[in-house]
């Protein structure tokens, strides 16, 4: 089915009031001010022979911090993304790793993408990456947990606050917010306290990470204190949520049941593994944040033997289940 361009807001829902225009100048954090004459939002989503293909200008449609900044000397520019993933997807037998590539992308058509270039002595060979929200290194994030790649592309490395709050917040209900490369939901923090009871009580999601016991042994050396990704380590029933910060159950969107990822105030705040198989259109091409393009083509959907849900668990519904914003 063919969507047109439009602004995201009204594409999601008829009440919310026309879409913030975003500020590739770096707009008013606190404020939040529209500039008459700076481009819109721009996000097209089209479900077509299996796949849900997202096509955007990388946008955001809500108020961001100033960019430049002291910490971050780039400025938010269009871009021209097309990103495609199963609309019905799969989990694979085995998680997939993520291999610094954006993660999915949100609604408004920005990109997820937690991992960062900064390495400890500049050396990625090392292995020692500095993690975005440790708090150890200025990137220049403002409240949305974002920031610009030398690309001009605004991107998230966490909880996208503004984007939540322009979608009507996630207290009294889940909150889609985006969809990851290999197709599965992206949702808010808060979901079902009973994941299989849609009436339950929203409860904050906990990941399972913990930083690891001890001090490093090797590269930067002292304890382990989460400057790195490589401080955390994934404990199987600590939190609410699996090694890819998601879990089965029941969504507004998908009322049969589904495997959904769910965004944590704690690390790794956007999952790093895939449930399924990410699309190859995510891959990095050219310079990090360029993603796809319009005329980037992706493989082909994932597979990986029977679907390896739950007993008592459905998978997803027929093509994904109801997208967001359809003609």
């Amino acid at each position: 089915m063919e969507m047109h361009w439009r602004p995201l807001s009204l594409l999601l829902l008829a009440t919310l009031a026309l879409p913030a225009l975003a500020h590739p100048g770096g707009g008013d954090e606190d404020g939040g001010h529209r500039h008459d004459g700076e481009p819109h939002s721009l996000v097209r989503m089209t479900v077509k022979d299996g796949y849900r293909i997202i096509e955007s200008n990388g946008l955001p449609d809500h108020a961001t911090g100033r960019f430049p900044n002291r910490g971050n000397p780039n400025a938010i520019r269009a871009q021209s993304y097309r990103y495609r993933m199963p609309a019905d997807p799969r989990p694979s037998n085995r998680a997939t790793p993520y291999e610094h590539q954006p993660f999915g992308i949100a609604l408004n058509g920005v990109v997820f993408d937690p991992a960062t270039a900064e390495f400890w002595r500049n050396d990625r060979r090392l292995g020692w990456n500095y993690d975005a929200l440790s708090g150890k290194i200025n990137l220049g994030l403002d409240r949305n947990n974002a920031h610009v790649q030398p690309t001009g592309a605004y991107h998230y490395h966490g909880i996208p606050t503004g984007l939540i709050e322009k979608l009507g917040g996630n207290d009294n209900a889940m909150v889609l917010l985006g969809y990851a490369a290999d197709g599965f939901p992206i949702y808010a923090p808060r979901a079902y306290r009973d994941a299989d009871d849609p009436r339950s009580d929203l409860k904050q999601m906990q990941s399972s990470y913990r930083l690891k016991d001890g001090v490093r042994p090797s590269g930067p050396g002292g304890r382990y204190d989460g400057t790195f990704v490589q401080d955390w380590q994934y404990v199987a029933g600590a939190g609410d949520l699996d090694e890819c910060n998601g879990r089965y159950g029941v969504t507004p969107e998908y009322p049969e049941g589904t495997y959904y990822y769910v965004l944590t105030e704690d690390y790794p705040f956007i999952p790093r593994m895939f449930r399924g198989t990410p699309d190859a259109s995510f891959e990095r091409r050219g310079r990090p944040g360029q993603g796809a393009g319009p005329s980037g083509r992706g493989g082909p959907p994932g597979r990986g033997g029977p679907p390896p849900f739950p007993p008592g668990r459905r998978p997803p519904p027929p093509r994904g289940g109801r997208p967001p914003f359809q003609e």
